[in-house]
């Protein structure tokens, strides 16, 4: 008997957590094994490379010479930590929610950050500036939508 839609539905959201979740862990290895990104100014640099090219949206600006800048090494330590526990959670399928709560605003986050085209920039290149986090911002989104926990998932194999 063929797998219901539904079946392939929640089997295809669960390819989409895991592969999200793989990226995620990907982004934090380095950041985690190497003391580049958190300790010896890697993301300093990031934060200033944004501000001084203009990619940060003016209302962003502020907050990242302010409050990211100050507290640079403790955020650090959060991104490259964060990416891991939601890496981890999509992976595994536990806490898969809050995971997704969280990488949908750190998206969203990095978006406003970096993804600045100009304020003389057309519509259409806010959307092209923006590919980079706007699509895992969506990938998150549809997950909040969906079960994306019904197959593949550690909670799922406890029940």
């Amino acid at each position: 008997m063929p797998p219901s839609s539904d079946s392939q539905n929640a089997r295809a959201l669960a390819v989409l957590r895991i592969g999200v979740g793989i990226f995620f862990l990907i982004f934090a290895q380095y950041k985690i094994l190497s003391t580049q990104f958190t300790l010896h100014g890697g993301f300093q640099f990031w934060i200033n490379k944004f501000l001084t090219e203009g990619a940060a949206y003016p209302f962003m600006a502020p907050i990242l010479r302010n409050f990211v800048l100050p507290y640079a090494t403790t955020i650090a330590f959060l991104v490259a930590y964060g990416e891991l526990a939601i890496g981890l959670a999509l992976l595994l399928g536990v806490f898969v929610r809050p995971a997704i709560a969280f990488g949908l605003l750190f998206m969203l986050t990095l978006l406003f950050s970096s993804d600045y085209p100009s304020s003389a920039a057309p519509l259409w290149q806010y959307f092209g500036a923006s590919l980079s986090h706007s699509v895992f911002a969506l990938c998150f989104v549809t997950s909040l939508l969906a079960d994306t926990e019904s197959f593949w998932s550690l909670r799922r194999s406890r029940k």
